[in-house]
């Protein structure tokens, strides 16, 4: 049986949509003023993914990457699980599809996950459980979406798209992943039925008692489990559902801003939901340096949260020589694009072609 700290990152890569729409965009089709909802909400652009990008698409390419710089095939991964809300198909798993697209063994477990913006970090955890017992000895977790908001709803001017793969494993780790907790309820702040096209919010709800009580929580009890301060942490990367949230609940903890900023991507790409913080994670550790250590903690409304405790390995140094696209590389290619275009490629108009 393996300990908990031979389990950790061996490849990670992201991937977002280069499209991007401004919140003054938004506000000037609905008659709101665009630009201070955007200051407000501290987004100044989100991700928009063209017609024939979806979760599918945007999971493979993240998954290729992720692969090539872990150094391994498609053949070598013996399960695979992505998260996301916005999977293409009700009943169709998108694992497979991607499982496909990257050559793995049919000889593998897979399946898709879904639990608001955390289902990526739920397969994180199913990952580092199937490694550290000895079933598998490399997994692949994803965490994706192509986030629905209501045309003029406050959603609109942050859900985003984008995502990030992770290949989970025991030797050659960039990363260990030293510990992990949970803190989950039935928190009611965001919600969707079948059949209905996009999702409903409890408004301020969503923040406090849902997002605030949830990653508080958990975090703190990973410092308890850890027996770490927050200063102790290099990183701090926090689910982003805006600019806001995360800021404000790092401050609370006793996490400083200068931890927070490397993998602080909302206020340019939007919330990529299930995305968020595998993207955040994938950027913090494109600037890591051996021995740093990350607190993770993710929030999927319904509600719950995930923490993990990361420290940074030797072997981290290696990774820009693998020729993969970092999380910077990726999001500075942008073409902004009016509400029309964005309408369309979100299929925003019913009826429409």
């Amino acid at each position: 049986m393996k300990t908990k700290d031979d389990v950790g990152i061996k490849g990670y890569a992201g991937y977002v949509p280069k499209y991007r729409i401004k919140p003054e965009e938004i506000g000037d089709c609905w008659g709101e003023d665009g630009k201070t909802m955007g200051r407000g909400l501290r987004v100044e652009s989100k991700s928009v993914p063209s017609p024939d990008e979806d979760v599918v698409t945007i999971s493979t390419q993240a998954a290729k990457w992720a692969m090539k710089r872990a150094g391994i095939k498609g053949e070598d991964l013996e399960a695979i699980y992505v998260g996301s809300e916005s999977h293409p198909y009700a009943v169709k798993p998108t694992a497979t599809i991607v499982a496909a697209s990257i050559a793995a063994s049919p000889h593998m477990t897979a399946a898709d996950y879904e639990f608001a913006c955390k289902a990526g970090t739920a397969a994180f955890q199913t990952c580092m459980g199937l490694v550290s017992s000895g079933m598998i000895e490399n997994g692949m977790a994803i965490g994706a979406d192509t986030s629905q908001g209501a045309p003029g709803d406050a959603l609109e001017y942050t859900a985003a798209a984008g995502g990030a793969a992770y290949v989970i494993g025991s030797e050659d780790l960039l990363a260990k992943i030293k510990e992990t907790v949970s803190y989950t309820t039935d928190t009611p702040d965001f919600w969707r039925r079948e059949g209905e096209k996009y999702p409903q919010h409890g408004g301020r709800f969503t923040g406090k008692p849902a997002y605030f009580k949830h990653v508080t929580n958990c975090t703190k009890k990973l410092l308890e489990r850890t027996g770490n301060e927050p200063d102790e942490y290099d990183y701090a990367v926090f689910h982003q559902p805006n600019g806001k949230f995360p800021v404000k609940a790092a401050k609370k903890l006793g996490f400083s801003k200068d931890q927070l900023e490397p993998g602080l991507l909302v206020t340019h790409i939007g919330n990529t939901y299930s995305g968020s913080v595998p993207l955040g994670l994938a950027a913090t550790l494109d600037q890591a340096e051996p021995g740093d250590k990350i607190m993770v903690t993710s929030y999927g409304s319904g509600a719950g949260s995930d923490s993990f405790d990361i420290e940074v390995t030797e072997n981290i140094t290696d990774v820009k020589e693998k020729d993969v696209p970092t999380i910077e590389e990726v999001t500075s290619n942008e073409e902004f694009v009016p509400y029309s275009v964005y309408a369309k490629y979100r299929d925003k108009i019913e009826g429409g072609r």
